[in-house]
């Protein structure tokens, strides 16, 4: 392909492994993460295995940090040909934490246990800024490289409960559905100007962020994590290279007429109705 790829969020699990795969294909790769030292192990990786890459520190929430991020990516690689949108999460603090609310939950006085009305309005926040004004800040910062310019896209990480939200989770299976929305406004908008946006909608991928919710110590399922099997045809979690396929067909010339879709990769999880 040998074009410039900035990925945000590309010190975790899966967007790491997505550098790594656009590395593999002759591109050249700009890693960034909060972390600089997350970004630089995953940058000194590829590089080890013979292709281009550069860590960066960004904050997906900041302008001018991402402005700082583009101006070092343009000196080393020049203009940003497409943005992988994976900076994203999670907060306790917008997480219930029963599926259903029952009468006495209300009088449940045990130290950390939240019904719906004990949602704290900060966590909720954070959860949607990490998602969705983490999407448009660095929408809005690199994709001006793109405009008019021949092959450029944009990828963004929206999730399976986007669709369909999941217990206990309001606030990201908002932000994620606003993600998914916020997709097909960019793919109509930037439609004119010849850059396509496309998004993956993951299923249930084990991460540093879940592992402790879905897994047990030993390595054994949680009552939540088998429940997620059990509601998956195919029987098990996403492996991060299960993302992979997806990701540069969408990115490549191979979908050239392909802009405004959202693509679960959930091993059947949204198709199956439970019977």
């Amino acid at each position: 392909m040998n074009k410039t790829i900035v990925l945000t969020g590309a010190g975790g699990v899966l967007c790491s492994t997505l550098a790594m795969a656009f590395a593999k294909q002759g591109n050249k790769v700009a890693v960034l993460d909060l972390r600089k030292d997350a970004a630089d192990k995953v940058a000194d990786e590829i590089n080890k295995a013979g292709g281009q890459a550069i860590g960066v520190a960004a904050n997906v929430l900041e302008k001018d940090s991402l402005l700082a991020a583009k101006k070092v990516i343009n000196d080393a690689f020049g203009k940003v040909d497409i943005l992988v949108n994976g900076a994203g999460g999670n907060h306790p603090l917008g997480t219930t934490s029963n599926p259903y609310l029952e009468a006495a939950d209300l009088a449940n006085k045990t130290e950390g246990f939240k019904t719906f009305f004990d949602l704290d309005v900060n966590g909720i926040q954070f959860t949607f800024n990490l998602n969705f004004i983490g999407t448009l800040l660095p929408t809005q910062v690199f994709a001006t490289d793109m405009v008019g310019r021949e092959g450029c896209n944009i990828l963004n990480i929206s999730s399976m409960n986007a669709f369909t939200p999941l217990t206990k989770i309001p606030a990201y299976s908002g932000a994620k559905a606003a993600v998914s929305n916020f997709t097909q406004w960019l793919a109509v908008h930037f439609s004119k100007v010849g850059i396509r946006v496309n998004a993956l909608a993951p299923g249930f991928f084990l991460t540093d962020q879940n592992r402790s919710l879905l897994t047990n110590a030993d390595g054994s399922l949680t009552q939540r994590g088998q429940q997620i099997i059990d509601q998956t045809p195919m029987g098990r979690y996403g492996k991060a290279e299960d993302l992979v396929g997806t990701t540069l067909f969408l990115c490549g010339d191979g979908a050239k007429f392909v802009t405004g879709v959202v693509i679960p990769i959930d091993g059947g999880f949204a198709a199956y109705s439970g019977v």
